[in-house]
């Protein structure tokens, strides 16, 4: 039996944390092989879409593909995504989410070899571009070293550092 993939579920319960917390949904969407958006939004391969309820008709996040239609420049568009293409899910208003590893799209050869031979490169999380909010859980992961020390609050050189709560 072939091990069922994580992702699936993890973008729809991204999802719905966004909607519960009354957030705006987006997902950055890697454009190759059987991806289907509107070209004319695609940038330097990738597209960020709006999934939101409001924003979208007949959403679908299957364990396969999602799909949905949405206006796109006052024109209703179907818009299909394998699961596998989707590199982050994130809320808009806060940039908080899950950044994934999507596939590499194939590589393009001129001398007319089959690619079919080479090895997949291990890929790095999603380029930060200016229509993509840095994810905030990505941003606060310290890879080495003990942690730092809280700063102390204004004061005299005596008193004792305190802890500011973060909700």
């Amino acid at each position: 039996m072939a091990e069922i993939s994580t992702k699936p579920y993890l973008v729809r319960a991204l999802f719905e944390w966004c909607n519960d917390s009354g957030y705006t949904p987006y997902v950055t969407v890697l454009v190759a092989g059987d991806v289907h958006v509107p070209a004319e939004y695609v940038k330097d391969g990738e597209i960020v879409l709006n999934v939101s309820p409001l924003a979208t008709n007949r959403l679908s996040i299957g364990n396969d593909f999602l799909e949905f239609q949405a206006r796109f420049g006052g024109v209703a568009r179907d818009v299909r995504v394998p699961i596998e293409f989707i590199r982050a899910i994130y809320a808009r208003e806060t940039g908080q989410g899950m950044a994934f590893e999507a596939p590499l799209p194939p590589p393009t050869r001129t001398d007319g070899a089959a690619a079919a031979t080479e090895q997949p490169v291990a890929l790095l999380p999603p380029p930060v571009s200016a229509t993509v909010t840095p994810l905030r859980t990505l941003s606060a992961v310290q890879t080495d070293g003990p942690p730092p020390d809280p700063p102390a609050a204004p004061g005299a050189a005596g008193d004792r550092p305190r802890l500011k709560r973060v909700k």
